[in-house]
C-alpha cells in the first residue's frame, strides 16, 4: 500500500480536508502533518516535515496545499531527495511523475474546483515514472544537491 505524506497551511486547510477521504476511499495509507484549523500557520514548516517524511523513505510521496502552492514547491524543493512540483493540471501532474519522477505533489489551495484537484492528486499518486533517458535527468538533478553552508 503507498503511504503518502500530507500537509497544508491555513489556506490549503479546505482541501486536504477533501483530499484525505478520497486518498483513504482510494486504498492509500497517508498521515497529515498538518495544519489542522485555519489558524495562520508558516507553510515552510509544514513543507519541512512532509519533505522530510519523503525524503526519509517512510513515505512514498507527498502533497503539499497552501494559497498558490508556490511557497510550499519552493521549501519543500529545498530538502534533498525531494522533487516537489506544482501541478495545475493534470497533464502536469503526468509530466512531473513520467518525466521527473516527482515525489511530491504541491497544489493551490484556492481557484480549483474540487474535481480537477482530485483528478490531479489521482494522476499524480497513479502515474510511474518512465526511467529510459529521463533517468540522466533526475539524476542530473540529484546532482545538484548540494550543501554550501560549509
Amino acid at each position: 500500500m503507498k503511504r503518502i505524506a500530507i500537509g497544508c497551511d491555513h489556506r490549503g486547510f479546505a482541501l486536504k480536508e477533501l483530499i484525505m477521504p478520497f486518498l483513504q476511499n482510494a486504498g492509500y495509507s497517508y498521515q497529515d502533518f498538518g495544519c489542522y484549523s485555519t489558524e495562520s500557520v508558516d507553510y515552510p514548516d509544514i513543507a519541512q516535515k512532509v519533505g522530510e517524511a519523503v525524503a526519509s523513505g517512510n513515505f512514498d510521496q507527498g502533497i503539499l496545499i497552501c494559497n498558490t502552492g508556490i511557497g510550499m514547491s519552493i521549501a519543500a524543493n529545498k530538502i534533498k531527495g525531494v522533487r516537489a512540483a506544482l501541478c495545475c493540471d493534470v497533464f502536469a501532474a503526468q509530466r512531473a511523475r513520467q518525466h521527473n519522477d516527482a515525489n511530491v505533489l504541491c497544489l493551490r489551495g484556492e481557484d480549483i474546483d474540487t474535481e480537477s484537484a482530485l483528478e490531479i492528486v489521482k494522476t499524480f499518486l497513479d502515474t510511474d515514472f518512465e526511467g529510459s533517458r529521463h533517468v540522466q535527468r533526475v539524476n542530473k538533478i540529484r546532482a545538484l544537491e548540494r550543501d554550501f553552508s560549509e
